[in-house]
């Protein structure tokens, strides 16, 4: 009798605020799950975010929920939250980490290490990186995997959905997104 080999779930991670979540996000998560043969891709919120001030929007738990809800959508797609900040940190046990060409800057900038050589060792953790394109950044280098998006979704952002583009938002952030969007001036 042949032996049974299990091979564990291959998993990528997808670290943010999805503050709100947006088409893109979840186009890019989708991706990696199609093309890396991920059987789960979770999406990771940041308690507190590295170098962003409190988010505007709903709370931490309500965004939490609403990232649930358009995760539910999808079997291959989950929500975690965590208190770590570091890239490196929230990656460990996973297979791939995805983020955006504009992430993947911060994450090699060494003003958010002790020094270079902390910087260096934090990057050699990293699991495969697939990084997403994003319009006006550079293309990211041969160190990382370029993950291919569809042109009309690069340039999709969080910012514009808040402001009022609420065509970028996922699903249930788009039906339940409590903040409005600010008044033009006068």
């Amino acid at each position: 009798m042949a032996a049974v080999v299990s091979q564990r779930p291959r998993r990528g991670v997808f670290p943010g605020s999805f503050n709100p979540l947006t088409v893109a996000h979840v186009e890019i998560a989708r991706l990696a799950h199609n093309r890396y043969e991920l059987d789960t891709v979770v999406l990771v919120v940041s308690r507190v975010a590295l170098d962003k001030p409190a988010p505007p929007g709903p709370g931490f738990k309500e965004r939490l929920a609403l990232l649930r809800a358009d995760a539910a959508a999808h079997s291959w797609l989950a929500v975690e939250h965590t208190d770590k900040q570091l890239i490196a940190e929230i990656a460990q046990g996973f297979d791939v980490v995805i983020m955006g060409a504009d992430k993947w800057i911060q994450v090699k900038n060494p003003a958010y290490y002790v020094d270079t050589a902390a910087r260096d060792a934090a990057l050699a953790t990293l699991p495969t990186v697939l990084v997403a394109e994003r319009a006006g950044v550079a293309d990211p280098g041969d160190e990382v995997t370029l993950l291919k998006t569809p042109a009309g979704l690069r340039d999709v952002s969080s910012s514009a959905a808040r402001a009022g583009n609420r065509d970028l938002m996922a699903p249930e952030a788009r039906k339940h997104w409590n903040q409005r969007p600010p008044t033009p001036p006068h």
